[in-house]
């Protein structure tokens, strides 16, 4: 107990930061399939545009002698969102709708199919201009923040720290996940996304254009996933062409385990995710006696995600999810 207490407060700021970018990238998936019914699997590859896309931008900006500092990354999130969402909407319109009315499926094929089309193009790109496909970025806040050790009722907790880049994601994943929330239950255009998530063909026949809203979310939910992919690079700063495939497929775990469907759901998941996974790798060694290692981190978080569904195969807020009829 004393080891596991000992980490507890990095691990629970590496599990939040963690938890916080699953969270955002989930909202994407649970969005299209509110909607569509649709598993966009190419919106780990769009998560992973955004990574390049600022690290990019950040790199042309030392190059030209601009100081990086909070008006540059507000320049980068802002133009990696633009772009990810134009490049969202993009493929809606190319590989989605001509397919809407097909078998489930084969967009799931050509979501899969835009996946790999996407990885190559950034894999061409990144080797093309810098040699290599792995990319070490530019990060902007490197100092840290100390915490003194402390003890909670007998119990030794180690001094850390926490890196700045650490608050500022997981500030700013909390506020874009706030923002969306209030967007799509308070505005118009999320009424109307909720209309035409419980009936598309009612939605239609009461004056809501159907594309518009499907295009809109398309927008949306790749602007975010392309803000999450500059966040991750200015947290981790090694990237490269293959991140959106594995850190897509937990984010899509989070939303299944929120309750696919479900905007509040998507974020607890994520959250959830990160926390479990963080601390997975830190103990699990001391859990089981050196047994597992850090290396079994996924099994552990894929085993309670099992079990949740198991219990309650809804998700954990599946509840909420209004069935169509």
């Amino acid at each position: 107990m004393q080891e596991i207490l000992s980490t507890l407060p990095q691990v629970l700021l590496d599990g939040l930061t963690l938890g916080a970018i699953y969270a955002v990238v989930a909202l994407g998936y649970t969005m299209v399939y509110g909607i569509l019914e649709l598993i966009n699997f190419a919106h780990g590859e769009i998560f992973m545009a955004g990574a390049f896309i600022g690290t990019a931008l950040l790199f042309g900006f030392v190059d030209i002698g601009l100081a990086l500092n909070w008006v540059t990354l507000v320049l980068v999130l802002i133009f990696a969102s633009l772009l990810t969402g134009v490049i969202g909407v993009g493929i809606e319109r190319v590989a989605y709708r001509p397919l809407r009315t097909a078998p489930k499926l084969i967009p799931l094929i050509s979501a899969v199919g835009i996946s790999f089309i996407l990885q190559d193009v950034v894999r061409f790109v990144a080797e093309y201009k810098t040699g290599n496909y792995i990319v070490t970025g530019q990060t902007i806040f490197e100092n840290k923040i100390a915490i003194p050790a402390f003890s909670v009722g007998g119990y030794e907790v180690h001094a850390s720290a926490i890196k700045s880049n650490t608050l500022i994601v997981i500030g700013i994943a909390v506020l874009i996940m706030i923002v969306l929330d209030i967007f799509v239950n308070r505005t118009k255009w999320g009424i109307a996304m909720r209309a035409v998530a419980q009936d598309r063909a009612t939605a239609a026949l009461m004056g809501i254009n159907v594309n518009k809203v499907i295009s809109l979310t398309f927008f949306i939910g790749s602007a975010i996933g392309g803000a999450t992919g500059v966040l991750y690079a200015q947290q981790y700063a090694t990237i490269n062409p293959f991140i959106g495939f594995i850190l897509g497929l937990k984010a899509f775990t989070a939303a299944v385990l929120g309750g696919i469907g479900n905007i509040r759901g998507a974020m607890f998941g994520g959250l959830l995710i990160g926390l479990l996974e963080v601390f997975a790798a830190a103990n699990l060694g001391i859990l089981t006696g050196g047994a597992l290692g850090a290396e079994y981190k996924d099994v552990f978080a894929f085993i309670i995600l099992i079990l949740v569904l198991i219990f309650k195969p809804a998700g954990l807020f599946g509840q909420a999810v209004k069935e169509k009829v």
